[in-house]
């Protein structure tokens, strides 16, 4: 089958400054692809595109078969989109905010009552039905504003950034709606500053400055990284880590909670050596270990090994 989503050299520029930079990637059908990066990367502006709410300044791409700027109408009818400010209608309570989304895209009848009552199951809004949309948590709001994009059975799904300013456990029940949409064979598009989230997509794509970075399988990112990294517990890592910037063969030095991720090209450290190097510079480790780079250990290198033009 063809790619859910196709881009090729799309460009978007805002008074001579381009938030999006000739962009070039496919996303398959039926897989969660993130495109991944920092506020300002070009996330959010990308998304607008490919939905229709924004034209390129230049390059092309089609959504579900369908250019998106010559035919734009169409792929609106094949996908929903949650932007950050997903705008549901306080006013409303929850069933009334799924008719309104569901009488919009026609949805009606027992097709309209069946959408309802499992995306009711899903969210685990079913106890709120009657509750005024302006009075939901954070995260209630944004699993009802899922359902309300949900609620005509999308081709592809579009998610920017679902899950900022919401908590743990939300997060975490937003994302098994995510997991059991695939089920249905929906494509799921969407943006993160997370790093934790990324791990759970099919694919990635770290953007920065509206450029890609790298684009695989987050694990096959990771293994392809040509990094090894150690984890250092000590006290005071701030301190620290600027006393350890010298180290022999030390390619990224990061802070990491209450830990420092060392990070040596492969083959050039063991964990032997490097406690030795540490005690030389009078650091006392709580521990030293090897640990699998992150991607937000890749994301960081990546971003630094670019020139400082890019």
């Amino acid at each position: 089958m063809p790619s859910a989503i196709v881009l090729k050299g799309l460009v978007k520029e805002f008074s001579g400054v381009r938030a999006v930079d000739g962009l070039s990637f496919s996303v398959e059908r039926g897989e969660i692809f993130g495109l991944v990066g920092p506020d300002g990367a070009g996330k959010t502006t990308t998304m607008r595109m490919l939905v229709g709410v924004l034209l390129p300044s230049s390059g092309t791409a089609e959504v579900a078969g369908f250019d998106i700027v010559r035919q734009s109408e169409e792929i609106k009818k094949r996908i929903g989109y949650m932007s950050q400010k997903f705008s549901l209608y306080g006013e409303l309570s929850v069933q009334e905010n799924l008719d309104f989304f569901a009488d919009l895209h026609l949805v009606s009848g027992p097709e309209k009552e069946e959408r309802q009552k499992r995306l009711l199951q899903f969210s685990k809004l079913g106890p709120f039905v009657s509750r005024q949309a302006r009075f939901l948590s954070g995260g209630m709001k944004q699993k009802l504003g899922l359902s309300c994009a949900l609620i005509h059975t999308p081709e592809i799904l579009f998610l920017d950034e679902p899950t900022t300013g919401v908590d743990p456990v939300s997060r975490r029940e937003l994302w098994e709606i995510v997991y059991d949409l695939l089920e249905e064979n929906v494509t799921v598009f969407v943006s993160t500053p997370y790093m934790d989230e990324a791990e759970r997509c099919s694919r990635v794509g770290f953007i920065h400055k509206g450029k890609i970075l790298a684009l695989d399988d987050p694990k096959r990112l990771k293994a392809a990284s040509g990094r090894e990294v150690f984890e250092l517990k000590v006290k005071n890592p701030r301190h620290w880590r600027e006393r350890l910037e010298g180290l022999p063969g030390l390619v990224e030095l990061e802070i990491f909670g209450d830990k420092l991720h060392l990070s040596f090209s492969k083959g050039e450290m063991e964990e032997q050596t490097l406690a030795g190097l540490l005690a030389q510079k009078g650091a006392v480790a709580d521990s030293v270990r090897r640990i699998l780079p992150s991607l937000e250990d890749l994301f960081i290198s990546l971003v630094k090994s670019r020139p400082a033009s890019g």
